[in-house]
């Protein structure tokens, strides 16, 4: 029997990751193939893959990459995920996790400038939170914090180094054309972004 092909050229985020996590949950394979042909989606679909206990190989060609993917670990089952969950360290609360949506470069409108400074010390106050605070998430022109030469970069990079999880859109960043220029965070997908607000007990937009 031929392999498995996805074929994901063309496809946005989050298309190509949730079609690798349908063939995932629902025949959860030993190897399969994934073609893309958006840097972003790619970014989403290694750390969907690595996550999932799947090791990954890549090939380039003219107009797309191809993903040779390989199950290396056990791929839990639903009752086994719950088994595995019950026996687990109790994690926090879910009402003590805080999720920031930040969806611009400034806090508030009237002034760039001024926009510009009020963003730049609330990330330095974020850390006021302690571990209450769980992500940050940057969308549309919020991911320029985590770009190269940003004044915001330093205090963002300051809140991951101190284990708060940085999601950058990938599609935001693909249409600033900016991918190349992150330095900071993990490059997302809207799924990851609904997904974390969905969980945040408490959400914060600036």
């Amino acid at each position: 029997m031929s392999e498995k092909v996805l074929d994901c050229r063309g496809l946005a985020c989050p298309g190509p990751v949730m079609r690798c996590l349908e063939v995932i949950e629902q025949e959860a394979p030993e190897s399969f193939v994934v073609l893309l042909s958006d840097a972003a989606a790619q970014e989403n679909v290694l750390r969907l893959l690595g996550g999932k206990g799947y090791s990954v190989a890549t090939a380039e060609a003219p107009d797309h990459t191809k993903l040779f993917v390989t199950r290396t670990a056990h791929v839990m089952s639903a009752g086994e995920a719950a088994v595995a969950s019950a026996s687990a360290p109790a994690s926090a609360p879910a009402n003590e996790k805080v999720t920031v949506l930040i969806a611009s470069e400034g806090i508030g409108a009237g002034s760039d400038e001024l926009g510009g400074k009020l963003m730049l010390n609330f990330l330095a106050t974020l850390p006021e939170l302690g571990t209450s605070l769980w992500r940050v998430i940057l969308v549309n022109g919020g991911v320029k914090l985590a770009t190269t030469g940003h004044p915001c970069l330093e205090k963002l990079a300051a809140l991951a180094a101190n284990g708060a999880q940085v999601l950058v859109c990938g599609t935001c960043l693909t249409y600033f054309d900016l991918m190349a220029a992150k330095q900071v965070g993990e490059t997302t997908n809207m799924l990851d972004v609904v997904t974390s607000l969905h969980l945040a007990g408490k959400v914060i937009r600036a």
